[in-house]
C-alpha cells in the first residue's frame, strides 16, 4: 500500500492555542480502525502503524471513542477502569506512545468520559451491591426502593436513551428482591449520582491524569444527562426549560466550571467538547459560555434533509446559537451512533432520527455517494471546526445485512430488533487488497474481523481510493489541504448570497465562495478567477445536481455589490 509511513518527532511541538476553533478532528472507533496483531480486533498498534494516513488526509486531531477496560456491554461506553487501556488494544504505555507519536507530526488527541454512567463492573458499583441497602457505597449511585406494596414497580418511569427500563431490580443476599438503581441506558451502564463528592472528585481526577499523559482535550458523553432531581418526579409532558428530571439540570454549569478551571491549568489549550442534544438554541448556548465547555457537537445538521431551506435553516440556527457566546461551531455527517451519509443521502427520507431507523429501507447509493460528496464540501467549508467519522472518507456505505448471529449493539436487542441498531457504522475500515479483511488486519491473521467486511469494499479501500484522483479519499484531502491553506476557511467570517430556492451559495472572507446545487438541474457557475474543487466534474461548464462547488473569486470581487451573476 503506497501511503506513506508515519515519522513522528519527538521534539515537535504544537503550539496555537486556538487550533480547536478551525480543527479538522477524525474521530477513531478502534475497534474498527486498524488491527496490527490479527486477532479480528483494532488496536492502538494499529492505529500508530496508519498515523502517516492521517497526516496525509490532513486532519488536525483524533477523538478516540472510549479505550477503556470494559466488558463492551455499549461498545466501551461502559467503562470499568479510566486509568487503563482495553487489553484487546493494547496497553496504557502504548497509549502513551501514541499520544507522542500523533504530536510529533503535529496532531493532538482527544479522549471519551462517560460521566453519566460507569460499567456494571466497575469497582465502585460491584461495592454497591455487596455492601447492601443504606450503605456509602449506595450513595454514590441511585439505588432506591420500589413503589407499591411489595416494592415491585420501578421508582419512576423515566423513559430509556435505548428503549426499554430504566431501572433494575437488585437481588438481596438472601435471594429476595432488593432495591432498585437507575440506568438511562442499559441495565449494565448504572447512573453515577452527582450530588456526591465522590464523584466530582474522581471525575476531577480522571481529567488530570489523562491531561498529564498528554491528551488536547475531552468529549463528554451525554453530557446533559449528569444531574438528576433527588426528588425523582415523572418526567412532565412538556417540561418548561431547566425543570426536566434528568436533562440539562442547572446544577450542570457548576460541574463544568470546575473541568474548565483544570483544563485552563495546563499548558496549551485543553478542550472541552460536550455531547449535547438540546432542542433551546439558548440551553444549549450556555454550555459555551467562556468559563465553560470549548464547543460541543452539533448534531442538527446531520439530521437534515438534503434540501437546500433546510440545511440552511440549520446553518443559520447554528451560527446564531454560537455568536452569543463567542464559540465557533462544529460540523459533522455522522458518527459511531449514525447511518453513514452515502447511505442515507440515498433515501427517499434523507432526514436522521433513532426514533424512525428501521431494516430494510430501500437506499440508492449512487444518488446517495454523490450527496454525500456534496455534503463534504459543505461542511468543510462552514465556520469553525470539522469532525470526520473514520471510513467516510472513503464514501463507505452502511452495511445492513450483517448476520443476526453477529449483531452486538444494545438499541437493536433492546428494541427487540425494531432498531436494527448502530453495527452497520462500526464495520472495519478497508485499507488494501481485493479480499476480506481488506488490509485490517494482517495477512496472516487466523481471526476474520469482529464484524464482517462486504466483498463489495475492494473498490473502496484506501489503496485503491489513493490511485483514483476521482475517489471520495482524494475529494477529502483536497478539500482539506484547501482548507489548510486557505485563509478565508475554518473559524471566521460567514455570508449567504441570494440564489435559487434549491442553491445554497455563501462567501467566506474576501475570495472564497461557495456554490452547492440541490436542484434536479445543471446551473451556471457565478463569476470566478478559478474554481478550486468540485464534489462532481463540471459539464459544459456548468455545476450538475447534487454537487457543490468551491470557488476563488478575484480580487475585490466580493466587496461588489452587483456581483452577481449568482444563479437564481
Amino acid at each position: 500500500m503506497t501511503l506513506p509511513a508515519a515519522s513522528p518527532d519527538r521534539n515537535t511541538v504544537v503550539s496555537d492555542d486556538l487550533w480547536w476553533r478551525s480543527a479538522v478532528i477524525y474521530q477513531v472507533y478502534v475497534r474498527s480502525f486498524s488491527d496490527a496483531n490479527g486477532d479480528g480486533t483494532g488496536d492502538l498498534a494499529g492505529v500508530r502503524s496508519r498515523l502517516g494516513y492521517l497526516k496525509q488526509l490532513g486532519v488536525d486531531a483524533l477523538w478516540f471513542n472510549p479505550w477503556y477496560p470494559s466488558p463492551l456491554a455499549d461498545g466501551g461506553y461502559d467503562v470499568s477502569d479510566y486509568r487503563d487501556i482495553h487489553p484487546s488494544f493494547g496497553t496504557l504505555n502504548e497509549a502513551e506512545e501514541l499520544i507522542q507519536d500523533a504530536l510529533a507530526l503535529g496532531i493532538r488527541t482527544i479522549i471519551d468520559v462517560v460521566p453519566n454512567h460507569v460499567s456494571d463492573q466497575h469497582p465502585w458499583f460491584q461495592a454497591a451491591l455487596a455492601a447492601g441497602p443504606g450503605s456509602p457505597e449506595r450513595e454514590r449511585f441511585w439505588f432506591r426502593p420500589g413503589r407499591g406494596p411489595d416494592g415491585s414497580e420501578p421508582p419512576t418511569r423515566w423513559p430509556s436513551n435505548f428503549a426499554g427500563d430504566t431501572w433494575t431490580r437488585t437481588v438481596n443476599p438472601d435471594g429476595t428482591p432488593g432495591e432498585w438503581y437507575l440506568h438511562l441506558f442499559t441495565p449494565e451502564q448504572p447512573d453515577l449520582n452527582w450530588t456526591h463528592p465522590d464523584v466530582h472528585r474522581e471525575h476531577e481526577d480522571i481529567l488530570k491524569f489523562w491531561f498529564d499523559r498528554g491528551v488536547a482535550g475531552v468529549r463528554i458523553d451525554s453530557a446533559a444527562l449528569l444531574v438528576k432531581d433527588d426528588t425523582l418526579p415523572e418526567v412532565p409532558q412538556n417540561p418548561a426549560a431547566g425543570e426536566h428530571p434528568n436533562t440539562d439540570r442547572d446544577e450542570l454549569h457548576d460541574i463544568y466550571r470546575s473541568w474548565r478551571a483544570i483544563a485552563d491549568s495546563y499548558e496549551g489549550t485543553r478542550v472541552l467538547v460536550g455531547e449535547i442534544w438540546l432542542p433551546d438554541v439558548e440551553r444549549f448556548a450556555r454550555y459555551l459560555r467562556p468559563d465553560e465547555l470549548h464547543t460541543a457537537f452539533n448534531f442538527d445538521f446531520l439530521a437534515r434533509a438534503w434540501n437546500a431551506a433546510e440545511l440552511r435553516e440549520s446553518i443559520d440556527t447554528t451560527l446564531t446559537a454560537h455568536a452569543p457566546v463567542g464559540a465557533p461551531s462544529t460540523w459533522v455527517l455522522s458518527n459511531h451512533d449514525v447511518t453513514r451519509p452515502v447511505t442515507r443521502y440515498g433515501r427517499e427520507d434523507t432526514t436522521f432520527a433513532f426514533a424512525t431507523k428501521r431494516a430494510n429501507t430501500p437506499t440508492d447509493l449512487t444518488l446517495g455517494l454523490r450527496r454525500s460528496r456534496a455534503a463534504a464540501l459543505i461542511t468543510a467549508a462552514l465556520p469553525g471546526s470539522l469532525y470526520i467519522y473514520q471510513g467516510d472518507e472513503l464514501g463507505l456505505p452502511e452495511v445492513e445485512d450483517i448476520p443476526a448471529t453477529m449483531l452486538q449493539d444494545p438499541m437493536h436487542f433492546r428494541s427487540r430488533g425494531v432498531d436494527p441498531g448502530r453495527d452497520g457504522c462500526r464495520v472495519p475500515l478497508p485499507w488494501s487488497g481485493a479480499d476480506a479483511p481488506f488490509g485490517f488486519s494482517p495477512d496472516s491473521a487466523q481471526i476474520a474481523p469482529w464484524l464482517p467486511q462486504p466483498a463489495e469494499w475492494r473498490g473502496l479501500t484506501a489503496e485503491a481510493q489513493q490511485s483514483d484522483p476521482s475517489s471520495m479519499l482524494r475529494l477529502y484531502q483536497s478539500s482539506l489541504r484547501i482548507r489548510a491553506e486557505d485563509p478565508d476557511l475554518g473559524d471566521g467570517g460567514f455570508a449567504w448570497l441570494p440564489a435559487a430556492t434549491d442553491v445554497l451559495t455563501f462567501t467566506r472572507g474576501k475570495r472564497f465562495l461557495l456554490l452547492s446545487n440541490l436542484s434536479t438541474e445543471p446551473i451556471a457557475l457565478p463569476d470566478h478567477e478559478r474554481v478550486l474543487l468540485t464534489s462532481e466534474p463540471l459539464v459544459g461548464g456548468l455545476l450538475p445536481s447534487d454537487s457543490t462547488a468551491w470557488l476563488q473569486l478575484s480580487a475585490g470581487a466580493n466587496e461588489n455589490s452587483d456581483r452577481a451573476h449568482l444563479p437564481g
